[in-house]
């Protein structure tokens, strides 16, 4: 049923219910139900809670000819009363069985089901109300409610430092960049299963023929997973995505940026000594993973740029600048597109654009990470690490060894 249409008659009805009589409703509700075709009653009679009787009825008379009495058609007071006229606890046991903590029914039968109109005036029947969906459904929008789909709005217990950590990382990459330095937020995107896979969106066809996808999504082994790792230039709006094919290691998050510096970054910055990288507090580039930070010594050593790292606190990842910036541009460039092949998830990526001017450079890493590698007290004794004074956990600086 779409949700559009029913709106859409709600709106006419309500504007014009006051002035009908009980023939002309019907009439009305008939003539819209025909208009829709098939489905009409059902979402005429969700739309003014005219019972489907009722809407049949006016076809029927619509059908024979039929023309309204003169006079009154009913005495008044006539005919039978709403259900929650006749049953005046009806209202109640409805609220409770749809939001039982806050109704203090937390033992509710529908606790643990879904909350469907037919579901719930099947239990309001069984506790001895006599009501059907399309009253349940009626009551509710009476009531105040609509159907409603999850949002993701709680973050859990926000670290209390939270908001200066955002100060922080706000100052040191307009500090980098007025000194001309570059600056870069990094992240890995989601996993993606390889294969000819239905993927979330839609794109333009001929008419009637969708492109024919594999019923399961059952991965391929022989075809693995795209791991894309991006790098996103902050002064430049540009970003650089490796596409890996093994694990999501640090040793393959600093090899992504190793190829974003030896590929656009030495190039752009010319003469730079300091690169600032803006990262999650999770994953392959977690604060608290120490092959993270004996990779970004390598790092250092090559390049001879000093590496200060500023790290998102847990759960806000959303901030990072890479999610809008590209990843969700990503998405958008490949909604409807099988991805097939690792070939394909690089051409897809390569050639994301938007009306800003983003330019996003990809290539495929065929490297293999090994998942668990363990980093020892003496190896890890050698990263020539400095720790701001200012959550030094979070925040710290990589040297070149000298």
């Amino acid at each position: 049923m779409d949700g559009r249409i029913v709106q859409w008659i709600e709106c006419k009805y309500r504007g014009i219910r006051d002035e009908l009589s009980e023939f002309t409703r019907r009439r009305w509700a008939a003539v819209e139900a025909l208009s829709l075709g098939r489905g009409g009653i059902t979402v005429v009679s969700a739309a003014t809670g005219l019972a489907h009787s009722t809407i049949r009825r006016g076809i029927r008379e619509i059908d024979s000819g039929a023309a309204p009495s003169g006079g009154r058609e009913r005495r008044p007071g006539a005919g039978r009363k709403r259900s929650d006229v006749q049953d005046p606890r009806l209202r109640a046991s409805l609220e409770r069985l749809v939001e039982p903590e806050s109704r203090g029914d937390p033992q509710s039968p529908l606790r643990w089901t879904c909350k469907s109109t037919r579901q719930l005036a099947k239990e309001l029947t069984a506790q001895g109300h006599r009501v059907g969906p399309t009253t349940v459904r009626r009551l509710l929008k009476a009531a105040g409610y609509s159907l409603q789909a999850n949002r993701k709005t709680q973050e859990g217990n926000s670290h209390p430092d939270r908001d200066a950590q955002f100060r922080h990382i706000n100052r040191r990459v307009q500090a980098q960049q007025r000194q001309g330095q570059p600056a870069v937020s990094v992240d890995t995107k989601k996993k993606e299963t390889l294969g000819n896979l239905k993927n979330p969106g839609q794109e333009w066809r001929p008419k009637g023929q969708p492109r024919p996808v594999d019923v399961h999504d059952f991965p391929d082994p022989r075809k693995g997973k795209a791991v894309p790792y991006g790098v996103y230039d902050l002064s430049h709006n540009e970003a650089w995505v490796s596409v890996g094919v093994s694990a999501d290691t640090a040793e393959f998050a600093v090899e992504a940026i190793r190829s974003w510096w030896q590929g656009l970054g030495q190039h752009r910055h010319s003469g730079a000594r300091r690169l600032l990288i803006t990262a999650d507090s999770g994953g392959s580039n977690s604060c608290r993973n120490r092959l993270w930070k004996v990779e970004l010594q390598k790092l250092c050593n090559e390049t001879g740029l000093e590496i200060e790292v500023c790290h998102f606190p847990p759960g806000t990842s959303k901030w990072n600048k890479i999610e809008h910036r590209l990843f969700c541009h990503v998405t958008r460039n490949w909604r409807g597109q099988p991805l097939e092949t690792h070939e394909i998830v690089v051409n897809l990526i390569g050639s994301t654009t938007t009306e800003s001017g983003l330019e996003v450079h990809a290539e495929l890493d065929a490297n293999t990470y090994e998942k668990g590698r363990k980093v020892t007290n003496e190896e890890f004794a050698a990263v020539n690490l400095r720790p701001s004074s200012f959550h030094g956990e979070w925040n710290y600086v990589i040297r070149p060894d000298k």
